[in-house]
């Protein structure tokens, strides 16, 4: 019953913040979910979930997705999806836990920084990205944060990054899908995970119009940099 908790309330807070900001769900929620479920099926889990809500956002926000940047960043990403897949069925789970905290935590760090890169500038910044993107998608379950750095160097607005983030989320969570399989939950656990997903969806969309952005961000931030940490620090402990 811990656990199940434990699992909703991750979920939850995931959704939630990918409600306010677009993007953010892979990275609250994937260093407590390889805790929780073990590495490949946290992963997993965190695939579908973000692919679910990048859906059932971009329904309202198509129009505005920008296809001369989206899709070399979807083709590049659907080209290293299966290295990050294979990544993932090759390392052993502490040594895994410890790379995938690692990347979390080192793509938070960029984030916060705002680092401008001008290779990822132009149509070959957008084939970085995604190619980035989509091999720490399918080893890590966090694809997002090379999108959010192409978007930053690509002076694009708020407005403009999510729903091309969403529609990016879609693609990129299909093909990792697809890769990486669905996680092998029980009923109980599909059930929490549904209902968790849909009170965070609530949530979020409740506190979106109250929130101001930059705090809603330096959360999300905070909160993905605490995980990757733990993660981090779990396999260094699990293999000493």
């Amino acid at each position: 019953m811990t656990a199940l908790i434990l699992l909703s309330g991750t979920v939850l807070l995931g959704a939630s913040v990918q409600w306010l900001t677009g993007m953010g769900f892979a990275l609250v929620a994937v260093p407590a979910l390889i805790l929780l479920l073990g590495p490949a099926e946290g992963v997993a889990l965190a695939n579908c979930a973000a692919g679910a809500i990048s859906v059932v956002g971009l329904a309202g926000g198509w129009r505005r997705v920008r296809p001369a940047a989206m899709v070399p960043l979807c083709a590049a990403a659907a080209c290293t999806v299966p290295a990050g897949t294979w990544l993932t069925r090759r390392l052993p789970p502490p040594a895994l836990l410890l790379t995938m905290g690692a990347l979390v935590t080192a793509a938070v760090l960029l984030v916060m920084r705002g680092a401008r890169l001008p290779a990822l500038g132009g149509r070959g910044g957008a084939l970085t990205a995604g190619a980035v993107g989509g091999f720490m998608n399918s080893a890590a379950g966090v694809g997002g944060p090379p999108v959010s750095l192409y978007a930053l160097n690509a002076g694009w607005t708020v407005r403009e990054f999510v729903p091309n983030a969403q529609f990016y989320g879609v693609v990129v969570n299909a093909f990792s899908v697809t890769a990486n399989g669905v996680p092998g939950l029980n009923g109980a656990q599909w059930a929490a995970v549904a209902a968790a997903m849909a009170a965070g969806g609530a949530l979020g969309t409740a506190v979106a119009g109250r929130m101001p952005e930059h705090h809603a961000r330096r959360l999300v931030l905070v909160l993905a940099l605490t995980g990757g940490v733990t993660a981090m620090v779990k396999g260094v402990w699990t293999l000493s």
